[in-house]
């Protein structure tokens, strides 16, 4: 899809559909209010009749045949007083979706009037919403069902700052094309996609974004130690692959971000075997890892002044006969030994030793992600993502880069309690404390993992995939946690909130 900014007056594009916002108070204003009085108020009427009452992404269609715009698509963008600009990419993504669907093929849509003194972000959130929202999810297909058609989305400018708006959409296909990577990694099923085709796809993404890139075989690993990291691939006939990629944006500086992503291409529980309903979902168990490849790309074209290293760990967890065995007891990079208790809490085994080689780059700070823990799902459900740290500074700093993005993280508690949870009583930690706050006996044992450098865990468990679609993005991998990841980089490296500061 092909989205630009456009000079035209509402009333005088010519598209397939244009798009209006109305918010939930009733009233018109800036493009909607002119369209409106083109339609000799047509959209009046539907706001009276109760047919939409602006609620977010709420829809109501307008044919307009005499018109140069064909059709009027009013989306909603909710209470005015409770607005926040990353709205707009899911009224956006609403709009792409809707009347893609429909065979429209060109839209233009039109800002709400408080993007102006906001363009940059509002111009960004909308080329964000409008490409993720274009995902296509039907590779598989040999006859795909009706997918969009849009082929291009013109942004009306109006009376905004047009260079801002130009910036603003840079950086909004930015995101939203490392937001669809990050889907289509996670959304490959896992025959296709195993530890060396990840690694490959790792490659692609550092040669295209000018990025360094080491992948640690089986060898190499067992000689850093990585006791933890082999114990989970050893049952599987797929080598595994430590993926390692490298962004030098400050070379006079020796702060360094580590981004360290859970690269489970399947997870079958390994010996504790999975239920089977629904254990096709668990080639999504690479998420956290594909969020932090599809980041490192963004970032190596973003050009941020800033020092960022990306970790995947990738393996499959398969109960081969090589398996690991409950009981079995193993050594991670840092000497630490780990009792295996539950070969299905896997992932936190992975992200050990991603952690400890993150300590070993030099690491000042530390965000992993992982689709975790099912607690994490009971806990939250699919409306955020937990946030765990060692350092209460940098975990307000992670929030308050990620909140503007409309991906939702929630802080919750590391107290000593959950790591006396994880003592074994013959090694020096077991893999699971048992069902009581699993997420967070979970997060203190890949504390252990950390030393003293500030860290934040992500528990994407119940935000990484959706069960159901949304008006604004396909079921299936949603991406997250990659806009968070690009917001805090920006954060750290002094990049403005909006282009226009």
């Amino acid at each position: 899809m092909q989205v630009r900014i456009a000079h035209d007056a509402p009333v005088s594009v010519r598209a397939g559909a244009l798009v209006v916002p109305v918010f939930s108070d009733g009233s018109l204003d800036g493009a909607a209010k002119a369209v409106d009085a083109e339609l000799n108020g047509a959209l009046a009427d539907v706001l009276k009749s109760g047919e939409t009452k602006g609620k977010l992404c709420e829809l109501s269609l307008i044919h307009a045949h005499e018109k140069s715009y064909r059709r009027v698509l009013i989306v909603g963008l909710g209470e005015s007083n409770a607005f926040e600009p990353y709205m707009l990419a899911r009224y956006a993504g609403s709009a792409v979706r809707y009347l893609g669907k429909r065979g429209i093929r060109d839209i233009a849509i039109a800002l709400p009037e408080r993007a102006v003194g906001n363009e940059a972000a509002s111009a960004s959130f909308v080329a964000e919403g409008a490409l993720t929202a274009s995902f296509d999810t039907t590779a598989y297909q040999k006859e795909p069902e009706k997918s969009s058609r849009i082929e291009s989305l013109a942004i009306l400018a109006g009376s905004c700052d047009a260079a801002a708006l130009e910036r603003g959409l840079q950086h909004g296909q930015a995101v939203g094309e490392a937001v669809n990577f990050a889907r289509r990694l996670a959304l490959t099923p896992a025959n296709d996609m195993t530890p060396t085709h990840l690694a490959h796809e790792a490659a692609q993404a550092a040669k295209a974004a000018g990025l360094q890139v080491d992948v640690l075989d089986e060898e190499r690993a067992r000689k850093e130690g990585m006791g933890a990291f082999l114990s989970v691939a050893q049952g599987s006939a797929q080598p595994p692959a430590f993926i390692v990629m490298r962004y030098d944006g400050d070379p006079s500086s020796k702060d360094l971000l580590a981004l360290v992503g859970k690269g489970i291409t399947f997870d079958t529980g390994g010996i504790s075997l999975k239920p089977p309903e629904r254990m096709e979902e668990m080639k999504y168990d690479m998420s956290g890892g594909a969020g932090v490849i599809a980041a490192m790309r963004a970032i190596g074209r973003m050009k941020p002044k800033l020092n960022v290293v990306g970790i995947v760990p990738a393996t499959e967890n398969m109960p081969g006969g090589k398996a690991t065995k409950p009981g079995d007891i193993f050594t991670a990079m840092n000497g630490k030994t780990i009792e295996v208790i539950n070969t299905d809490a896997e992932g936190r085994l992975v992200l050990a030793d991603g952690l400890c080689y993150a300590n070993k780059l030099g690491a000042t700070k530390i965000v992993d992600a992982a689709t975790l823990t099912g607690a994490c799902v009971i806990a939250l459900g699919h409306a955020a993502s937990a946030a765990v740290g060692n350092d209460d500074a940098f975990v307000r700093t992670f929030l308050g880069a990620a909140k503007p993005t409309g991906e939702r993280y929630w802080q919750m508690p590391l107290y000593d309690d959950y790591s006396q949870a994880m003592k074994s009583e013959i090694a020096d930690l077991k893999n699971t404390g048992g069902r009581p706050a699993g997420t967070l006996t979970a997060a203190a044992f890949l504390k252990a993992f950390v030393d003293a450098t500030p860290w934040v865990h992500l528990d994407i468990a119940g935000t990484a995939y959706l069960d159901n679609e949304s008006a604004w993005q396909a079921k299936g991998p949603t991406g997250t946690p990659v806009r968070a990841f690009i917001a805090l980089v920006e954060q750290l490296a002094g990049v403005p909130k909006k282009a226009d500061e």
